[in-house]
């Protein structure tokens, strides 16, 4: 006598298991900051409270009021509203900088790993070398040669990290370039180009996003880092790491002027990591 196989019990399906996709709740939280500070970087001039130079405080070092929502810095001004501008020019600048490294660094090792030889051996040796260059020694060697502005900084910062994103394309497209079908291409007379274009770029384009995601996190400390040396913007202007530097006579009262802008970049920061690392992976729901 055979007996009916029992039912499966039904239990509860992860969250987006009906779309194929599992939702992981760090990541989504991680691109809700990361959308919040953009959005910020983008409006900051329309909900800025106050004008960034106003003096809105009977005092400096205030704690926060109805007046300064964050408190106010050394100038007695509002530092929710020069957190707001700050953004733009953290976020702006990183942005800018990450995207021109990420551009060459690419387009470099895809050519150098397409085309081998002199031309790979010697572009290796030369971004190597400069790699080995200290990146604050050599924002400072920059600063002090040509000044301080931002289309300078968005330069400097792109060439202190193009070697470490042409590293890692090169691996990568040294990998894809012993395959079959970049052979097939090869033998059909395909250019180098087309090579690039086509067969290449499209099989690493996921690896290449998520290190744009790291470098941009590195330059943004990088950045902090050398406004709060005081070789980044300069006044009017102001990104997250000069607000610290500006404010830091307030560390030993507390003052928000001190730790805001500074939970600012772990924010940003953080939240990118934890996008990169919680980045949302299909699934494909095998079950009836």
């Amino acid at each position: 006598m055979t007996t009916a196989p029992s039912p499966k019990l039904a239990g509860p399906r992860p969250a987006g298991s009906r779309l194929g996709y599992r939702v992981n709740v760090v990541g989504v939280a991680a691109l809700a900051v990361i959308l919040a500070w953009t959005l910020v970087a983008i409006f900051a001039p329309l909900i800025i409270p106050h004008p960034v130079g106003d003096i809105v405080a009977d005092d400096y070092f205030e704690p926060i009021s109805a007046e300064a929502w964050l408190g106010s810095d050394y100038l007695g001004r509002d530092m929710l509203s020069r957190v707001l501008m700050g953004a733009r020019y953290t976020v702006g600048i990183s942005l800018a900088a990450v995207i021109v490294a990420c551009f060459f660094g690419v387009v470099l090792g895809m050519a150098a790993a397409v085309t081998g030889g002199l031309f790979d051996t010697l572009l290796s040796r030369f971004l190597d070398a400069m790699s080995s260059i200290p990146s604050k020694l050599f924002g400072l060697v920059v600063v002090a040669a040509v000044g301080s502005s931002i289309p300078v900084l968005i330069v400097t910062l792109a060439v202190i990290y193009i070697p470490g994103a042409y590293r890692f394309a090169r691996a990568l497209a040294v990998n894809i370039n012993t395959m079959d079908f970049i052979t097939v291409a090869r033998i059909r007379g395909e250019s180098v180009f087309y090579l690039i274009g086509s067969e290449i770029l499209p099989n690493i384009i996921r690896p290449v996003l998520a290190d744009l995601g790291l470098r941009f996190v590195f330059i943004v400390l990088l950045l902090s880092g050398l406004s709060f040396l005081g070789l980044g913007l300069q006044p009017p202007y102001a990104d997250w790491g000069a607000l610290v530097r500006e404010n830091i006579g307030g560390l030993p009262f507390a003052a928000p002027a001190v730790i805001v802008p500074s939970i600012a970049i772990a924010s940003l920061t953080i939240s990118v990591n934890l996008l990169i690392d919680n980045l949302p992976q299909k699934i494909r729901d095998r079950s009836a």
